[in-house]
């Protein structure tokens, strides 16, 4: 195979750190499916809402025949826009939106129900293996970006207490401490975790959002652990009461870019994005035809290719097959940095036996 003859992921964290130069991590649903692909390829995903009985989300995937979310979401945008313009019927386009917002929480319902139950289900091994992956790039000043909506990366980073790993959220002291009337410390009273406290401090982005966060639509929360539940359960208590984490499920790379931009915390996640300097290596994210503006951000940081100082100077993407690699070939053009495909295969992040 030609990804055989590639760099391995060793070599190249080994020449970018012999090269004192910062790097920088990105990764979608390839991180996940490393972990269990049967839990967190887009099949798996697909076969849950099939067999969900929701009949007219089945006939989406039955009609055009494919698995593929952010295409079907696309063609559904497409398809409202048209009708928007040709059709008399003032109800179709009210209905196609319904079914896209009921695709989407399908989305997030299906990754709820298929997820490990808490992060103990998750082997010592396999964490820790993966908190020495993400500890490469924190622990030497790197950002670490994530696209996926699962609690993978916050369950790591939490359950190895993970150094210097901050995702800007905080809690808010809500005790009047100015009543004049004394008020022990172990009484204060404290906020729910918000974003924005820490936001300077941040070294660990969610581009397109993930399942305990949610907008409340004055502040931007963090679900958590408390005495009685789980995580995973306590995202489920929300959403049951019809609150939805933040999810970037649109269609092509522009509508997904128009959500982050009417999103307070996915626009700062973006923009750290298109602001880092040094090196990005990516993992199990292909830059497919729908994550274009994530090229975008990377372009932006390499300055447009100008010729200064303080800029993203390369990208090493991690390819899983020749076909991959074929691919990243073919739009390595659409970059504005030095592209370099790696064998992925080589990064054993969840020390799989």
């Amino acid at each position: 195979m030609e990804i055989d003859k590639l760099m391995t992921y060793q070599e190249v964290v080994s020449s970018l750190n012999k090269k004192k130069r910062t790097k920088h991590l990105l990764f979608g649903n390839g991180f996940s499916m490393a972990f269990d692909n049967n839990i967190f390829s887009y099949n798996a995903l697909s076969k849950f809402i099939e067999d969900s009985g929701d009949p007219m989300v089945t006939k989406l995937f039955e009609r055009l025949n494919t698995k593929n979310f952010e295409l079907i979401m696309q063609q559904l945008d497409n398809f409202c826009e048209i009708a928007d313009l040709f059709s008399d019927d003032k109800t179709l386009v009210p209905k196609i939106k319904a079914v896209t917002e009921q695709l989407k929480n399908s989305l997030i319902d299906a990754v709820k129900e298929l997820h490990p139950e808490h992060v103990f289900k998750i082997p010592d091994e396999k964490s820790e293996s993966c908190m020495k992956f993400l500890q490469e790039y924190i622990s030497r000043d790197g950002l670490v970006f994530s696209t996926n909506y699962d609690l993978l990366l916050y369950w790591v980073l939490m359950r190895n207490q993970v150094k210097n790993a901050i995702d800007g959220f905080g809690r808010d002291l809500e005790t009047d401490l100015d009543s004049g009337e004394y008020i022990p410390p172990e009484d204060f009273e404290y906020s729910e975790l918000r974003w924005g406290k820490y936001k300077k401090e941040m070294t660990v982005f969610h581009l397109h959002g993930t399942l305990p966060i949610f907008d409340t639509g004055i502040n931007i929360v963090k679900v958590e652990y408390d005495n009685a539940h789980y995580l995973l359960e306590n995202v489920k208590e929300r959403i049951d009461h019809k609150e939805y984490p933040i999810f970037v499920t649109a269609g092509n790379g522009q509508e997904k870019l128009n959500h982050i931009m009417h999103n307070k915390y996915l626009t700062h996640c973006y923009d750290q994005l298109c602001a880092i300097e040094g090196s990005l290596v990516t993992f199990g994210f292909n830059f497919g035809e729908y994550d274009y503006h994530i090229i975008d951000a990377v372009n932006k940081a390499a300055k447009m290719g100008q010729k200064v100082k303080d800029k993203l100077w390369s990208v090493y993407i991690g390819v899983y097959s020749d076909e991959n690699l074929e691919y990243i070939n073919e739009i390595k053009d659409k970059f504005k940095c030095k592209v370099t495909p790696y064998n992925a295969r080589t990064a054993n992040i969840w020390n799989n036996k």
